[in-house]
């Protein structure tokens, strides 16, 4: 049995594990955006290791975890470990890792920077899954959104009938016009005294509730400051019109501000980790968003001569 624990026990523990973000219905459509929005954020940097590393799973702990710990095992060499933290430094900092694998003869117990490097994302050691979580969310929520609206865009009309035999004319009646015949005959009995057909239509304003168009320019929105969160250059895809170039580059310092700091982080934990093993391990901006920051200099540069 389980320990009788309550709403607010179960919700202190859950907030530090799943951030307190809007969460959809439809949890595999959000698995299918977060999945897909994680690997965009492995796209921004080009990593060079050794080739017995696997690059998925390095790539995979030290995004989601947050860091990864580089040590010396005595049956497989130097190779990267997911592992807990311990102890603290004089400045609050993690002491030591503690690394285990079923693959292991032992428990590992390196002390960081002196017998292991902790190669980590972000100064708090936190990942970046909360940020994939959220947008993820919000995507999700846009396409559900979007899905029901088109299938509801499919309402055309709705008759009432007084009876089965009138329901069958009416079917046969919608058929022919609907077929494009250029004349349609009819029961009369199908109309009233009046010379209006026995029908009771629903509404039928399929354009005025119609937003599927909005959601999907919304969904692009979401996508573009998931983007620039992650630091991948993105248009304004609110501004239809007159867009010009300055308007295009504007977001391009907010784009480079929070994975500056990520690559300030990695490229130290990799120096570390050159200067600890001797290892060949760097990484930078892939080449294109390389080129497109050279480029961006150059523009400045021009601008301050002029």
């Amino acid at each position: 049995m389980s320990s009788p624990y309550g709403f607010d026990m179960i919700n202190l523990y859950n907030s530090a594990v799943t951030p307190s973000t809007v969460h959809v219905k439809n949890t595999g459509l959000a698995r299918f955006f977060k999945r897909y929005l994680l690997q965009e954020a492995f796209s921004v940097f080009d990593w060079k290791m050794p080739e017995t590393w696997d690059k998925n799973y390095f790539l995979y702990v030290l995004y989601v975890a947050g860091y990864i710990g580089i040590i010396d095992t005595d049956k497989f060499g130097v190779i990267p470990q997911h592992g807990g933290l311990g102890g603290y430094t004089v400045f609050y900092q993690p002491q030591y890792m503690l690394i285990n694998n079923p693959l292991f003869d032992k428990t590992y117990k390196p002390i960081i920077n002196e017998e292991c490097v902790c190669l980590r994302l972000e100064p708090d050691y936190c990942g970046i899954y909360d940020i994939v979580d959220y947008y993820g969310d919000l995507m999700a929520l846009c396409a559900e959104a979007a899905a029901g609206n088109l299938l509801n865009s499919k309402l055309a009309f709705i008759f009432a009938a007084d009876n089965k035999a009138t329901a069958e004319s009416l079917k046969k009646l919608y058929d022919q016009v609907s077929s494009g015949e250029p004349a349609v005959f009819a029961d009369k009995n199908l109309f009233d005294d009046d010379g209006n057909l026995r029908v009771t239509m629903f509404n039928q304003d399929v354009g005025g509730n119609f937003i599927a168009d909005r959601l999907l320019d919304t969904m692009r929105t979401i996508r573009c400051q998931f983007l620039t969160d992650i630091g991948i250059p993105n248009a304004n895809t609110d501004k239809k019109e007159r867009l010009i170039t300055d308007e295009v580059n504007a977001n391009n310092f907010e784009t480079r501000a929070k994975c500056s700091l990520w690559l300030d982080e990695l490229k130290d934990g990799c120096r570390k980790a050159r200067d600890m093993f001797g290892i060949d391990l760097s990484v930078d901006w892939r080449k294109d968003l390389k080129e497109d920051e050279s480029d961006e200099r150059i523009n400045d540069s021009a601008e301050l001569d002029l």
